[in-house]
């Protein structure tokens, strides 16, 4: 088998960490299994004591009745123990230790395997590879069938109460807008499989949607639940870069290969900031036109006066620069990519508050409509159903249509129209708003992970920071069986790593218990220090003595 790359202290390091955690999971399995062993001879032995009326019961099986059901083990090794750190606790392999915390070894285990996948699939010839082609009559079949599909499987109305209003108007609810990923996420996958160029425009459209989605989503919650704390952040930060982080490490990719992780972490950032900084005056509409005001103006002087983008960045550069290894590409400034791709949908974000905003006066708006004379309310709705239908024409005459060169310099500014015609026409009824499609808002909530993933173990790049040019073949010379196969693999490893990621938040990531994030997070730095240190030393020392 043959291993394209170099090995790094990174990709050592990670096995370094995996091995030990993977044997201690292992071990916790064992007790876990023995102390049900032991617990079912217990209660069979009780039966026969209670009929036989002897009270005498050994000493080993009281000791195990007393633990009961809870977390300690019932191992005949089981010790006790003064150190009350869980690292410390993790390296004495203490085995009460381990049986409380079987699942979030287990789950470090799936975890790291999955990532020996992605590296299995990306960094050596195990698997074989294919050519990407493109045919639109069998993309367009593709994608209107999972609509049918998924019309006639995962069709549902939703009957949820506004939180504002307490009426079911739900606009923009939570179901939409996952459906709304998750659509836009197939259309996007699909046109990196199949090299469906002719839609470029409109990737950067749903890349725009999403990005409008993080200032929308991110600016209502901090809005209304006005929490501010470091847990809530950590959170946040872990969800969108957890993943990324240790793909980066182990396939030694740099973080910009994926650019969407580093925009929405950035425009995450600015809408913390906006809303954090005097957030106890958040409630005064001035404070807030204020806010959104000085937004506009740090991204006009951060993307639009020459210099200043490259002059605040470039200390940043060791984390978002980025060098295609293709060498048509390799000349480009270091911060090239960030640049571009930050830049593209640098205002979307604040359209995406000013409309969280303006979401409460729009439900009401609504309410009031729904409340109106059937006559009157069926012509406001036909009026704006019509000028969000010539709106959006004239966007795809005019901007759409145009070479990507062009539409680029233009993307900044018109982006937010589709995105308003879709937003109209998506709620111009009661009953189209409270329709969704549960398989796509299903495929809305693993867009990270699809994101990720599709460049390793359905895709291929075969090389460090390569851009996913072939297709991973499984079954050669049968192309259709093929993106069966692989697409149903691709999405499930993507799913469990949704999975993973919320169950390791859940247990290194407390929302409300500060000091312990603090010890997590030291430990968590120390850990990786050393390891990366001993990794460092296993890889020079024989290079050393050659």
């Amino acid at each position: 088998m043959l291993i394209v790359g170099p090995i790094t202290p990174g990709q050592v390091s990670f096995l370094l960490g995996l091995i030990p955690v993977i044997a201690a999971w292992i071990y916790s399995e064992y007790l876990e299994y023995y102390k049900n062993v032991v617990s079912a001879k217990v209660r069979h032995s009780d039966v026969n004591l209670v009929e036989l009326g002897n009270d005498a019961v050994k000493e080993d099986d009281r000791a195990v009745l007393l633990e009961g059901g809870g977390l300690q083990s019932a191992s005949p090794k089981s010790r006790s123990s003064s150190v009350t750190s869980p690292f410390f606790r993790f390296l004495l392999m203490e085995d009460s230790f381990l049986i409380e915390h079987r699942l979030t070894l287990r789950a470090i285990s799936e975890f790291g395997l999955l990532m020996a996948y992605f590296y299995l699939c990306d960094r050596t010839d195990f698997f074989g590879s294919s050519s990407k082609s493109y045919n639109r009559d069998l993309f367009i079949f593709l994608y209107f069938l999972l609509i049918i599909v998924s019309a006639i499987t995962s069709f549902k109305i939703h009957n949820d109460k506004s939180p504002i209003s307490g009426k079911s108007i739900l606009y923009l609810n939570r179901h939409q807008t996952e459906e709304w990923k998750g659509w836009m996420q197939v259309l996007f996958l699909m046109y990196h499989y199949f090299a469906a160029a002719e839609i470029y425009n409109a990737i950067r459209m749903f890349i725009a949607a999403y990005v409008w989605m993080t200032g929308f989503g991110n600016f209502s919650y901090y809005y209304v639940r006005k929490d501010f704390s470091l847990g809530r952040f950590a959170q946040m930060m872990w969800r969108l870069n957890f993943l990324v982080f240790f793909v980066c490490i182990v396939l030694n990719n740099s973080y910009m290969l994926y650019y969407i992780c580093p925009m929405h972490t950035l425009f995450t950032l600015m809408v913390y900031g906006a809303l954090g900084i005097l957030n106890k005056y958040n409630e005064i509409g001035s404070v807030i036109a204020v806010k959104i005001i000085a937004c506009f103006l740090v991204v006009i002087f951060l993307w639009e006066i020459p210099g200043v983008f490259e002059l605040v960045w470039s200390p940043f550069t060791f984390l978002l620069g980025y060098t295609d290894p293709n060498p048509s590409k390799s000349q480009l400034p270091r911060l090239h990519e960030w640049h571009f791709r930050s830049g593209l949908d640098r205002y979307i974000w604040i359209i995406g508050m000013i409309y969280a905003y303006y979401h409460p006066t729009v439900e009401r708006w609504m309410e009031k409509l729904e409340e109106t004379e059937a006559k009157r309310r069926i012509s406001i709705k036909t009026a704006v159903g019509l000028t969000s239908l010539m709106v959006g024409y004239m966007w795809f005459e005019y901007i759409y249509k145009l070479d990507k060169i062009t539409y680029n310099k233009y993307h900044p500014y018109t982006s937010w129209i589709p995105i308003t015609v879709y937003i109209c026409l998506r709620n111009v009824t009661q009953h189209f708003r409270s329709y969704s499609l549960t398989l796509f808002a299903w495929l809305g909530k693993i867009t990270l992970e699809t994101y990720i993933s599709q460049i390793h173990i359905w895709l291929r790049s075969g090389v460090p920071d390569g851009q996913p040019k072939l297709l991973l073949s499984l079954i050669p010379d049968y192309p259709l069986l093929n993106f069966m196969l692989t697409t149903s693999i691709y999405v499930a490893i993507s799913y469990r790593l949704f999975e993973l990621t919320n169950t390791l938040k859940i247990a290194f990531v407390p929302s409300k218990d500060n000091k312990r994030l603090m010890h997590n997070m030291l430990t968590a730095l120390a850990v990786s220090s050393v390891l990366y240190s001993l990794s460092f030393i296993f890889l020079k020392v024989p290079q050393m003595l050659v």
